[in-house]
């Protein structure tokens, strides 16, 4: 008689489907930091439907979608999907896989049980117009993130997939290796090469931002593998060799340089001079690594707003920048004169289809592509894992976790196919692996985490702020900048929100294209910069603490939630922490 639930590790009998398994589960009323939103849960296994298989999960893929469905922002995962009529009242996520078939629905005719699989994340309705037609499912508005966007992922036992969505596990890896890969690799994948005329051909010079990153290190690899010349941008010297390893003609540390951000505006004469300073000598180091004056045909984009202006500019004529994300910000700024004259593209990219992912997966199985997994943890620590990404304290590559298989480095069948540089991680050389570090580290963490963990935001804060109305004249905003001797006020809704910032540099922006008479009447909605990062005055003080590391902040606002709404009623700030727990004051 089958067992209704086995436990973590004790993998059930070829084909057996339990009624029960375990799953780290979200729930709306736990959305937050990782570590409270994942808890542990023992569901129903899912039914399949005719066209899905269901696999026995061995190891998952850590992404940064599941950081965002854990805090229930941008997107309330659980709320939208029933909102489509799905009933369920939690979300299992995970969009990266391998595992085994145990179940095959009756229109399947690829996979059989016992078959061992890696998944693709990118799912769609078959009998979608578009679909059905032969056009490229990832513009079919059924297309969705398996994992996100649907539920059942890969962080329980067993998941329900699309039969299209498995490819062929390759042997000469271990589960988790081969759990982590497929997401990056194939986005990088359609970016490099389904785009026309910009697929990256012999000798191209391909510009990869992030090169020691998860995306960064599947394109230097696919770009390598394709004939091209990779070339990286990393945020320290020490990730340079780790990128040339990879097969990256060199790499260029972004930190030689001060340009990054949003395009000056072209009337600001000085401004943009000096940033174009700083972008031509970006371009000449990229020279610098070739030794030659070649510019790049495609350049391999996601940081968004403070690097689009640069990748615009240094990308060749008749080039193309493509980009899959916006780390930094979304509001990306393009000199028009060079897109145009230079005839260049910029094009958007998401995900990848069926045939993208198996061309990523055959350069894996040939064993061009490597997974780069950086660290593996063990099923208990999936939470902590997530808060690490969530507080970008992870550490480069990839990253996945042990579901079913008993102990790392198992499920490598072929080691004479893998690489000379050995991937199996070893565990116990993580600190992160042992709990979440803290914020400040020193002597005194300890104690100083004990204290802001009992002490809330309300404790610690400044009463009342500086502020402005949306129609307040650019003028009186200027009066209080100075009389005050502050940098910057905060901008106020009519129900008392923060909903922005004036800054000295915002008004001096605005001076350049207006006299003196027509600044004065300009209002604050004008030359404000839109958003403002907040807490709540309940939040423990630690939370405060970790949101302006992470956001690389030295303030922010303060609300009180009042009713449905939240009402700004003062500050905090690096300065009143370090008063408090350093100075003593």
């Amino acid at each position: 008689m089958s067992k209704q639930l086995y436990e973590i590790g004790d993998q059930p009998p070829l084909g057996e489907v339990p009624e029960k398994m375990h799953a780290w589960v979200v729930r709306e009323e736990r959305f937050g930091d990782p570590v409270k939103a994942f808890q542990k849960e023992v569901v129903d296994v899912p039914a399949i439907a005719d066209d899905e298989v269901l696999v026995y999960v061995m190891a998952a893929g850590i992404n940064y979608n599941n950081v965002w469905a854990g805090l229930g922002v941008p997107v309330n995962v659980i709320k939208t999907r029933n909102k489509q009529g799905e009933p369920e009242d939690f979300h299992i996520g995970g969009s990266d896989a391998s595992g085994i078939v145990y179940k095959t629905g009756k229109d399947v005719t690829k996979w059989k049980v016992g078959d061992e699989v890696v998944i693709h994340c990118g799912m769609w309705d078959r009998n979608c117009p578009d679909v059905a037609s032969g056009q490229d499912p990832m513009y079919s508005p059924s297309f969705r993130i398996w994992g996100y966007e649907s539920n059942y992922g890969s962080f329980a036992q067993f998941t329900k997939v699309q039969d299209h969505q498995c490819v062929k596990r390759p042997q000469h890896l271990s589960w988790e290796e081969s759990a982590a890969y497929m997401l990056v690799g194939a986005t990088a994948y359609r970016m490099l090469m389904s785009w026309g005329e910009h697929q990256v051909q012999k000798n191209d010079v391909v510009l990869v931002w992030g090169g020691a990153g998860g995306l960064g290190s599947m394109a230097i690899q696919i770009a390598r593998a394709k004939g091209g010349i990779p070339v990286a941008v990393v945020s320290s010297d020490d990730k340079i060799d780790y990128c040339k390893q990879l097969g990256a003609k060199g790499a260029i540390n972004r930190g030689q340089f001060k340009h990054w951000g949003m395009l000056p505006h072209w009337k600001d004469t000085v401004g943009y001079n000096e940033w174009l300073k700083g972008v031509r000598g970006f371009g000449k180091a990229i020279w610098d690594v070739l030794g030659e004056k070649r510019s790049p045909r495609i350049v391999f984009e996601h940081p968004g707003e403070t690097t689009i202006p640069s990748s615009i500019f240094v990308c060749e004529t008749g080039g193309m920048v493509v980009i899959c994300a916006g780390t930094t910000g979304y509001n990306a700024t393009v000199d028009l004169r060079y897109l145009w004259m230079r005839q260049k593209r910029l094009q958007g990219s998401h995900f990848a289809n069926d045939e993208q992912a198996q061309g990523f997966n055959e350069l894996v199985l040939s064993g061009e592509v490597d997974p780069c997994m950086s660290k593996a943890v063990v099923y208990d620590e999936l939470p902590q894992v997530h808060q690490l990404m969530h507080e970008n304290k992870h550490p480069h590559g990839n990253m996945s976790v042990l579901i079913g298989a008993a102990g790392f480095g198992q499920g490598i069948h072929r080691p004479d196919r893998r690489r000379g540089v050995a991937t199996t991680p070893t565990h116990d050389d993580w600190d992160g692996a042992r709990g979440i570090p803290d914020v400040m580290q020193d002597d005194d963490a300890q104690s100083m985490s004990a204290v802001t963990k009992n002490v809330t935001v309300g404790d610690v804060m400044h009463q009342g702020l500086i502020s402005c109305r949306l129609d307040t004249p650019v003028g009186e905003v200027s009066k209080t900048l100075v009389d005050e001797h502050i940098h910057a006020v905060i901008v106020l809704d009519a129900n008392e929100r923060p909903i922005g910032i004036v800054s000295q540099t915002d008004i001096v922006m605005a001076s350049q294209a207006k006299t003196r008479t027509e600044l004065l009447t300009v209002l604050a909605k004008d030359v404000m910069t839109q958003g403002c990062i907040t807490c709540d005055v309940s939040s423990s003080l630690s939370d405060a603490i970790a949101l302006m590391v992470r956001s690389k902040i030295h303030r922010m606002v303060v609300v009180d939630k009042m009713g449905s709404g939240q009402k700004a009623v003062g500050l905090i700030s690096m300065t009143d922490i370090l008063a408090r727990y350093v100075v003593g004051k």
